[in-house]
């Protein structure tokens, strides 16, 4: 079997640690080289399954780093990339806009400008031997904005983000669009919804709820707690992704979305729910819910239309949201009480 190297960014985050593991077992003809800075939402606490493992390298660096980068094409000839690593928590963009422009749209530039050089001898002509190669760029429904009562988003939908996180994803999905039409790269996008499920950051919204409610604090929720998001288990979109990765079509998007739309109140209810008969106290946690004052840019609701993927490719998401919370704090109660 011969074997093939590719190069996986920001794996030591939530989404792409959940995806090494899983892709290691899939597909034994790859080697994966795995970029991450180990940034605040990085740690290799969250690959421990895959540390020894004979075919993941671990190389800690910067996406913009080019001279990184390209000694990384050389040394391992890549074949692929699968590009996660992104600034992607919405409050720290309102604080520092800066950092995310930085990350998101330079560093993503950076790998298709090295990854085009490697692959390919000019617009249109690829390299002998790297014919099959291809870009993934992993990105968000953020980019399409926000939606009234009704509607999905589909691969069509108008750009239109609102915050400094999504205005800088838009901004590198444009790039690697760039890169297909103008180059000949073979590229493709997915824009998934919002993901939960082992691994993710203590500060987004499903992991703080278990957290402040098993440490008796207040559980915080934004605004009127209205916000609508499609949420999406992580394990699903590490499939959709090893499915457009291997077998969608040179220059289209994905939407990945778990068709589970359910609002931040409903969710801090049913986490609460499942607390009581998990780890029953003497009062009951929603007690714990209270409201704080909206963020700046807060979308009102964003959902997904995953029929592109599910009709063309034949995706289907395995866990809808009640499935999936359950596996989720259980995971969460063997962290916080390991």
């Amino acid at each position: 079997m011969n074997q093939k190297t590719i190069l996986v960014t920001g794996c030591a985050g939530f989404i792409g640690s959940n995806f090494v593991p899983y892709f290691l077992a899939e597909h034994p003809e790859y080697h994966l080289i795995n970029l991450d800075l180990l940034t605040y939402a990085g740690t290799m606490e969250n690959l421990s399954e895959v540390q020894n493992h004979p075919r993941h390298t671990f190389v800690q660096g910067d996406i913009r780093d080019r001279d990184l980068v390209e000694s990384l094409f050389e040394q391992y000839t890549i074949q692929g990339v699968i590009h996660f690593a992104a600034e992607s928590h919405v409050d720290n963009s309102i604080k520092n806009p800066g950092v995310f422009v930085e990350t998101n749209v330079n560093g993503t530039f950076t790998l298709l400008d090295v990854a085009y050089k490697a692959w390919m001898q000019k617009p249109f002509v690829l390299k002998e031997g790297f014919e099959t190669c291809r870009f993934h760029h992993i990105s968000t429904d953020e980019v399409y904005g926000t939606l009234g009562e009704m509607g999905l988003f589909t691969e069509s939908t108008p750009y239109a983000p609102n915050s400094p996180y999504s205005a800088s994803k838009a901004s590198s999905d444009m790039i690697v669009r760039a890169y297909h039409h103008t180059y000949g790269m073979n590229t493709v996008i997915t824009n998934c919804s919002n993901n939960y499920g082992p691994k993710q950051h203590d500060e987004k919204l499903i992991p703080t709820i278990i957290r402040k409610a098993l440490s008796n604090q207040n559980i915080p929720i934004y605004g009127d707690g209205k916000n609508i998001r499609d949420w999406l288990y992580v394990l699903d979109h590490c499939k959709g992704i090893d499915l457009v990765f291997h077998e969608g079509t040179s220059g289209e998007t994905y939407n990945i979305g778990g068709r589970n739309e359910r609002d931040n109140l409903y969710i801090a209810h049913k986490i609460c729910e499942i607390l009581d008969t998990l780890k029953p106290k003497a009062t009951f946690y929603k007690e714990q819910i209270s409201f704080v004052e909206d963020r700046a840019g807060h979308d009102r609701r964003y959902a997904i239309d995953a029929t592109k993927i599910e009709t063309k490719l034949g995706w289907v998401a395995e866990e809808n949201f009640e499935s999936g919370i359950v596996k989720t704090i259980e995971w969460y109660l063997r962290k916080y009480e390991a």
